[in-house]
């Protein structure tokens, strides 16, 4: 039996960046901001305070993401509580918590979630006629990975 998860027409975007990053995610968040506003929008710490700023409109704020705030937006994707993420970090920038930056993209992936991690998949996201539609997202069955046999 497929299981699935119905992704409503507005839908839940978590909006992380590194550092070097942040600038280009407002300018993109800003650039769709009338489609944005047609969505909730989750933010690690300084993100969402940027965003919250730039978009004149809310922005759930987590922690910082060094502080926790990947390992809540992963707990939110895992738990169906986040529909797309849109991620923008530095591959030539190492990171303190690069762990928790690997941990929270397959996380992502494990559950389907829709991940951009670049300007140009996230205006492919965004220019698709599904953001605006439900959708249903397949979730993998790991109920294998549940029963399996540890020795």
């Amino acid at each position: 039996m497929v299981k699935t998860r119905l992704v409503q027409k507005r839908k839940r975007i978590a909006l992380v960046a590194h550092d070097n990053k942040k600038k280009d995610l407002v300018e993109w968040a800003v650039f769709n901001k009338a489609q944005l506003a047609k969505h909730e929008l989750i933010a690690t710490g300084t993100t969402g305070k940027l965003l919250e700023e730039q978009l004149d409109r809310p922005v759930k704020k987590l922690l910082s993401g060094p502080l926790g705030g990947d390992q809540q937006v992963g707990t939110l994707i895992a738990t169906g509580e986040i529909d797309i993420l849109i991620f923008f970090w530095d591959p030539m920038q190492s990171m303190p918590h690069d762990s928790d930056v690997k941990a929270l993209l397959r996380v992502a992936i494990a559950w389907n979630c829709i991940v951009a991690c670049d300007r140009s998949t996230a205006d492919f996201i965004f220019t698709s006629p599904l953001i605006g539609q439900e959708y249903e997202i397949r979730i993998p069955d790991y109920q294998d990975y549940l029963t399996r046999k540890i020795e």
